[in-house]
């Protein structure tokens, strides 16, 4: 397995974090839960940003070249460990967020916490917690135990690598196109492949799952997005009958006048259509001038 990116020693916790370009602003890519190599997974979006921006992406306990949780996964536990490896590694701020699905309530928390860290958040499908709301009503948490349990054994059997690993290979490992798309080299589909079973059946991705109400609820207690955001918001289904993804996103937008683009493609567009939410992305920036001052 190939390495990328600088560990960052947090007490009994390795956290990785890839950094590449250069500037003045940092743009801190967030993974979504369940992706198992993010420093490779964002790289159509990232690998187009950084001849202007310098770009990270944080791999959290759990994910990617990062070492199991030790800390309970409470949005807190999650953005404070951020924070620390990026300063352990002399990746200070201003930074602009660039939250994908789970991280969007990192997201939110990290900004409102932080307001004076934060520039502007760049959503990549970011959840919402209006939309976690109404999914927790649709599903108890009792009912969302069991559910994670059930993918807990399904985990465990796809990480052996046999029949049922093969026949979900594209609702899994190659869930986003990466390993058949060109976005990647050859080495870097090998190094994801063997980064993704690593972390295939993750406790702190289905802690995470059990904890996300909680986690939403205390994004949500920080009030709305205060600073310049911009959200690209797929045609993910939703499973609650009255309120649809798309439409928690346009409500949550109305309250804190973010930009919002809705895009006819699926929850991980950012392998299928980047080089057009790279341009969002630039012209959002520039209009917030936050064009970076000084690049190489």
């Amino acid at each position: 397995m190939k390495k990328y990116g600088t560990i960052a020693k947090l007490g009994n916790t390795d956290i990785n974090i890839y950094s590449d370009g250069n500037g003045d602003l940092t743009i801190i890519f967030m993974a979504g839960s369940g992706v198992g190599c993010p420093g490779l997974e964002y790289k159509p979006i990232y690998r187009r940003m950084s001849d202007k921006y310098r770009i990270a992406v944080i791999e959290k306990a759990g994910y990617g070249l990062s070492s199991k949780a030790v800390t309970e996964r409470t949005v807190e536990n999650l953005v404070e460990e951020s924070r620390a490896a990026l300063k352990a590694l002399h990746i200070e701020p201003p930074y602009i967020l660039a939250p994908h699905s789970y991280s969007g309530f990192e997201a939110i928390w990290w900004a409102n916490t932080y307001p004076d860290e934060v520039k502007a958040v760049l959503s990549i499908d970011m959840g919402f917690p209006n939309m976690m709301k109404a999914m927790s009503e649709k599903i108890p948490l009792e009912k969302k135990k069991a559910m994670v349990a059930k993918t807990r054994k399904l985990m465990q059997k796809i990480a052996k690598r046999g029949f049922l690993d093969r026949i979900l290979r594209n609702r899994t490992v190659n869930a986003s196109g990466l390993l058949t798309g060109n976005e990647l080299s050859d080495e870097e589909k090998k190094t994801y492949e063997e980064v993704y079973y690593k972390n295939i059946a993750s406790e702190a991705v289905f802690e995470e799952s059990i904890l996300a109400e909680k986690n939403a609820k205390k994004a949500e207690s920080t009030g709305y997005l205060k600073c310049p955001s911009c959200f690209i918001v797929s045609n993910m289904k939703s499973v609650v009958k009255t309120l649809s993804w798309q439409q928690a996103a346009k409500d949550y937008a109305e309250h804190c006048n973010a930009e919002i683009h809705i895009i006819d493609e699926d929850h991980m567009m950012y392998t299928k259509i980047p080089d057009k939410m790279v341009s969002i992305f630039k012209s959002f920036l520039e209009k917030n001038n936050l064009y970076p001052k000084k690049h190489g």
